[in-house]
């Protein structure tokens, strides 16, 4: 029968010791997972400290498939820098140069407006309805560094969801049939 058969006889003769041996590594990775990117969000101050870009509209600054950086401190957000920001009612997060600060002089509250490097126009059609800026609240944080093409993965497994779950597949099984 092949491979596939000696898989099979494989997870057939896994005593119930081993099998428990997997099943606690795979929560420990897991959890270490979890634990690394709430540090990350310590660290960083972001709520997001890693993003995709999903978009062309940073071309040719940032590409399609770049994963983003992010940090968010206390100092004031300048013009020229990227942001990630979210408006409300949509989930997904938005990376955007900052074009315009507006500080109100009665309240010190900093209204912000952003446009994307390959867009014509500024984000006011993009924010939520009746809304004319951002404020602090919006921003998840500033670009600090990005790694090219990375995000292409999440990309893929997003658009195309039958390669998420033959990849879950068959890290699944790479784990029950593992030795060790």
């Amino acid at each position: 029968m092949g491979w596939i058969g000696e898989q099979v006889d494989s997870i057939k003769s896994i005593q119930f010791r081993q099998l428990l041996t997997q099943a606690i590594t795979l929560g420990m990775i897991v959890t270490s997972a979890l634990i690394i990117w709430k540090g990350l969000m310590c660290v960083t101050g972001s709520e997001s400290p890693v993003v995709v870009v999903l978009s062309g509209s940073m071309e040719p600054g940032f590409k399609r498939g770049d994963i983003l950086f992010l940090h968010m401190s206390k100092d004031p957000i300048r013009t020229g820098e990227i942001v990630v920001f979210n408006i409300d009612g949509r989930e997904i997060p938005i990376v955007h140069r900052v074009i315009k600060v507006h500080e109100r002089p009665d309240t010190g509250e900093v209204d912000i407006l952003t446009k994307g490097d390959n867009n014509p126009g500024d984000d006011r059609l993009l924010y939520a309805r009746g809304q004319q800026w951002l404020q602090r609240q919006h921003i998840m944080g500033r670009a600090v560094g990005f790694l090219p093409y990375v995000g292409w993965v999440t990309i893929i497994m997003t658009e195309k969801p039958i390669v998420k779950y033959i990849l879950i597949g068959a890290l699944g099984l790479l784990v029950i049939t593992s030795k060790e």
